[in-house]
């Protein structure tokens, strides 16, 4: 069971001093500790590593491309290009350097270069998904698509759409496998699309740099496999290795808001800053793995109070965080992985409830 921390109501009004934020001490003591610092070490160090694992992958692809022997490569590959894609989240948060340009950089290299997503498209998207986390018309990793994450949501579904909220929880992480090919698909339509797509570049020459850096990564990408291996191989490896990313990227993201408080707009307008990113968020308990395999985003809480923090201070910071929450009677939920997932599912059983109800009436 996933454990909290106060015992007040998540909407609950909690006295503070007139015309004082229940932010501003949490900040401050956050600021006076010093874990606002950049980090520019260690994450040089964390670029290098990532960026040898890759050489050395790629150098072992065109050895061993022409044996079936290869596609033992292609896990080892996706979990250097969710790695990647962590860096590329940090850059875009400003966590890397306090040089905007230099955040910049990085994060089209990594994104844009290495893992051909789109810069600014998902800069749009998640800046949306943390100015209002779990808000059902204003967060868009919320927004109903292929699945539904509230029953009004689910409502009027049919077909097969219907059949998919039915059976959500079961096609879950079957689903998540195809978001890294979602970023790919979505970061090109948003730059190349001639309509004025949600997230797409504004300025022309942002727009033909990203067009530019996507179409090399996929170009690099179909060479590499291409010449270094028979086409139907290379299409499985590439398969094996976008399935897999997916997947990663899916597990890593989904403990973060699933089954968590989705505030409507009266609650969404008396939360402030503090209880809008936690009561909203849930931290997934572990060890060096758990950082490691989740990028840091298993503490999702700090991370949403303080976006720019960089990622090796988030556990510095918990302990502060959780303290700051217990004083004022704030739930801080945090489970460990396994229950992470299962409030995730069950809430998302839970949705498609009525319609299964519903289908099982008219049989």
């Amino acid at each position: 069971m996933p454990t909290t921390t106060g015992s007040a109501s998540p909407g609950a009004t909690v006295p503070s001093a007139r015309g004082t934020s229940e932010f501003t001490p949490l900040l401050r003591t956050v600021k006076g500790q010093g874990l606002l610092e950049h980090r520019p070490g260690w994450y040089a160090g964390s670029i290098l590593v990532n960026l040898l694992g890759l050489a050395a992958t790629v150098v072992g692809v065109a050895i061993l491309g022409s044996s079936w022997w290869v596609l033992l490569l292609a896990p080892p590959l996706a979990l250097l290009s969710a790695r990647t894609g962590f860096l590329a989240h940090d850059a875009g948060h400003a966590q890397i350097s306090r040089d905007r340009r230099t955040n910049r950089l990085i994060q089209l290299f990594h994104g844009n270069v290495l893992l051909g997503m789109s810069q600014q498209w998902w800069n749009d998207k998640h800046q949306r998904h943390h100015a209002h986390p779990n808000d059902i018309d204003k967060d868009p990793d919320v927004a109903a698509d292929i699945l539904v994450f509230t029953q009004r949501q689910a409502g009027g579904r049919s077909g097969f759409h219907g059949w998919l909220t039915r059976h959500q929880a079961w096609l879950f992480f079957p689903l998540t496998t195809l978001e890294g090919i979602a970023l790919k698909v979505y970061g090109l339509r948003a730059v190349f699309s001639p309509n004025r797509l949600s997230g797409a570049p504004r300025s022309r020459t942002v727009r033909a740099t990203e067009g530019l850096l996507l179409v090399a990564h996929l170009l690099g990408y179909a060479a590499l496999l291409v010449a270094t291996m028979p086409i139907g191989r290379a299409l499985l490896f590439a398969l094996i290795h976008q399935l897999l990313l997916g997947l990663h990227l899916g597990m890593a993201f989904a403990p973060n808001h699933k089954g968590m408080p989705m505030p409507d707009e009266r609650e969404g307008r008396s939360w402030g800053h503090l209880r809008r990113q936690v009561l909203t968020s849930r931290n997934v308990r572990g060890g060096a793995v758990t950082d490691w395999m989740l990028g840091g985003l298993n503490y999702q809480i700090e991370h949403h109070l303080f976006p720019s923090m960089p990622r090796p201070h988030l556990k510095l910071a918990q302990p502060l965080v959780r303290a700051h929450c217990r004083s004022l009677g704030i739930a801080y939920a945090e489970s460990g992985l396994i229950d992470s997932y299962r409030q995730a599912l069950t809430h998302m059983h839970e949705v498609g409830e009525p319609l299964r109800n519903a289908r099982n009436g008219r049989n």
